[in-house]
């Protein structure tokens, strides 16, 4: 159609088309009932990301970099009473073929929003957004003591003693097995005004960086 003079220009724009779709590549994660969905989630891995992440790297589950969220497949109660407080789990580097143990080392983390609230009744909802199984517990902060600081026994968990609540079911609520990949899990407690530490307390879980404070006012 254009002619043979035109044949330049076609191989110019196809060298050129080349060198801007080599900066971007997408790759297909397959995913089953109970772990990310049904389908397939398709992710776009920009080259330049840093860092490795849960399904390819770059910033992703609430802005943490090397974090990708998975999808949910189910969600809390409607109407929780008192104050909500959201609570994202997450691991990076796993796949959903690794079980066992989690490395000591690995990267995890625990995002509660809001970070503070009033006291009273406080409703927990906490989304395990990555690919290991995840829990949370409610545990109060000593005078002057910061998250984080407990020290794990040999068995990679901390100290339980004066725990106020606890969430490890999926799709449902209280306590269970472990909240699963995808779940959701919720509880209700009251808490006085003060400092607690929110924990993921599976082994090695905690000194992974699954901690945060929680101020109630």
């Amino acid at each position: 159609m254009f002619g043979a003079r035109s044949r330049p220009w076609v191989l110019v724009v196809g060298a050129v088309g080349a060198v801007l779709l080599s900066g971007c590549t997408t790759a297909s994660a397959p995913t089953g009932p109970g772990m990310m969905g049904n389908g397939t989630a398709v992710v776009a891995t920009n080259r330049s990301a840093p860092g490795p992440g849960m399904m390819g790297g770059g910033a992703g589950m609430m802005g943490a970099p090397g974090y990708t969220a998975s999808r949910l497949t189910c969600v809390a109660q409607p109407s929780l009473p008192g104050s909500t407080v959201n609570v994202t789990l997450g691991d990076m580097g796993m796949t959903r073929m690794m079980g066992g143990v989690a490395p000591l080392g690995g990267h995890m983390m625990l995002l509660a929003r809001p970070a503070s609230v009033p006291g009273g009744r406080i409703s927990l909802v906490v989304s395990n957004m990555g690919w290991r199984t995840h829990e949370l517990v409610v545990l109060p902060l000593a005078l002057g003591a910061a998250a984080g600081q407990r020290v794990p026994g040999a068995d990679g968990k901390v100290d339980e003693t004066g725990s106020l609540g606890e969430v490890s079911n999926s799709c449902a609520a209280g306590a269970g097995d472990g909240i699963s990949a995808s779940a959701v899990g919720w509880t209700t407690v009251s808490l006085a005004p003060g400092r607690y530490e929110l924990v993921c307390n599976l082994q090695n879980h905690y000194a992974n960086g699954m901690h945060q404070e929680l101020v109630v006012s």
